[in-house]
């Protein structure tokens, strides 16, 4: 009986998981047949409800308090909703993916998509060689990966399924459906992808959350974790790298900025740094979260100085003149 109990608790949370799967297909069908406006509105007012009152919402207060010093209380609370909201939109937004994205530059009219930077799509398409982009959870972050799909630039897309099984396979099928090539953050993936670039093919990368093993990278004045993957990449193939944002508009509607290719910092032997290419890709992630820090996904646990590697000393009498690179004011 003991033991039945320990494998019951053991295999709940997956178990609820399961069971939910019939919830969470319910509401991506009624998503569908709200359409994508009244979907969307009622994802985010959904959201701006229950946001706050989950445990997760300490998190984004915390993270916004010391990302914003200069804010007062109303201020941070106010952006902690617009993140619940945006958070509701986007998942909302799932069961439109397929046609959210109807931008085409050859008609001129007033459409959904709004797209800047165009031709570096059709660069990374026809040059022949291996390209990288990163982007960040802002906005709807899915929808880089959609416009790549749609202009032929041949992607895989690097992604984190969600902890929820039901959700997962969800959202996994909404992918399969509307984007290119997919691989699954987890063991042996960076071989996978290595693969993708050899090939000459593009990969896209969110970079924006914590990686245990991860390079150290400031971010809002704090040091943290980012995943090293592209710029490894980059240094080994010497090949572009991109930055991808989205914008949310009103009314369901979206601006979606491909920039140049970054000129990265080199070390002596003229290769690309690792740690200052994170670097630049996260101080380009921090200027788009400033300018609309309410679009992006304060939930997460980014800044961990509890995690960050301990300052290497030679010797007990560099005690006294060791500084910790944990932050004074502390991140969530």
């Amino acid at each position: 009986m003991l033991r039945l109990a320990l494998i019951l608790r053991r295999n709940l949370p997956r178990m609820l998981g399961f069971a939910m799967i019939p919830l969470i297909r319910g509401l991506f069908l009624l998503a569908r047949a709200l359409g994508p406006e009244r979907a969307s509105d009622l994802g985010g007012a959904l959201f701006r409800t229950l946001g706050p009152r989950l445990p997760a919402h300490r998190t984004a207060i915390a993270n916004l308090r010391a990302a914003f010093p200069e804010r007062d209380r109303a201020e941070i609370q106010a952006l902690a909703r617009e993140a619940w909201d945006n958070l509701g939109r986007t998942g909302a937004e799932y069961a439109h993916l397929a046609t959210l994205f109807d931008y085409d530059p050859a008609i001129a009219t007033t459409q959904r998509m709004e797209v800047e930077g165009i031709d570096h799509f059709f660069a990374l398409r026809d040059d022949g060689r291996p390209g990288l982009v990163f982007s960040a959870h802002l906005a709807n972050w899915e929808l880089p990966a959609i416009c790549a799909a749609k202009f032929g630039l041949e992607t895989t897309a690097v992604f984190r399924p969600p902890n929820n099984p039901a959700a997962a396979r969800l959202v996994q099928e909404v992918r399969r459906e509307t984007m290119g090539g997919l691989a699954a953050a987890g063991p042996g993936a960076a071989f996978a992808m290595q693969g993708v670039v050899e090939r000459g093919g593009h990969l896209g990368q969110l970079i924006d959350q914590h990686f245990t093993r991860g390079v150290v990278v400031e971010f809002f004045g704090q040091p943290c974790l980012g995943n090293p993957l592209l710029a490894k990449l980059a240094r080994h193939y010497d090949c572009p790298v991109h930055g991808a944002r989205v914008i949310r508009r009103p009314g369901a509607r979206f601006r979606l900025e491909l920039t140049p290719p970054l000129d990265l910092p080199r070390d002596a032997t003229g290769a690309i740094d690792v740690q200052g290419a994170m670097q630049a890709m996260t101080r380009e992630v921090e200027a788009w979260v400033r300018e609309n820090p309410g679009q992006w996904l304060w939930m997460h646990r980014r800044w961990r100085p509890a995690m960050l590697p301990k300052p290497k000393v030679d010797g007990d009498a560099a005690h006294a003149n060791v500084k910790s690179v944990a932050p004074d004011r502390a991140f969530t």
